[in-house]
């Protein structure tokens, strides 16, 4: 049940940053669940290959390539799902660190309020 929370957390997330930035397009909720899903196999797969490829660039950025990782990564999504539009590089930069806040903060409102009222 806190899997399917969660994804519809980070749908909800994804439909809010077309709002603050608008260099980032998502055409519906149908789209946002699939951009979901998509985004958290990437995450889940692919980034940490990526992160240990580029150790060397990461350790002497100070951590800064990540940022270029995470970007890299929501532009590849929008490249692979028909419905979810970036226009360019660092539009995918500040769409994924975005995407990072405003999940963890509807994360942290939505799903904690529920693990206290199980508890």
């Amino acid at each position: 049940m806190r899997l399917l929370a969660t994804w519809l957390v980070n749908a909800l997330a994804l439909l809010a940053i077309p709002y603050l930035i608008s260099s980032v397009q998502i055409d519906s909720f149908g789209t946002a669940l699939v951009v979901a899903v998509v985004l958290g196999l990437v995450n889940t797969i692919i980034r940490p290959i990526f992160v240990i490829l580029t150790l060397p660039a990461t350790v002497l950025s100070l951590g800064l390539f990540i940022f270029v990782i995470n970007g890299l990564l929501f532009w590849g999504v929008a490249n692979m799902v028909d419905g979810f539009h970036v226009t360019g590089f660092w539009a995918s930069v500040v769409g994924a660190l975005l995407y990072s806040v405003i999940s963890w903060a509807l994360s942290t409102l939505l799903l904690q309020q529920k693990k206290d009222d199980n508890a």
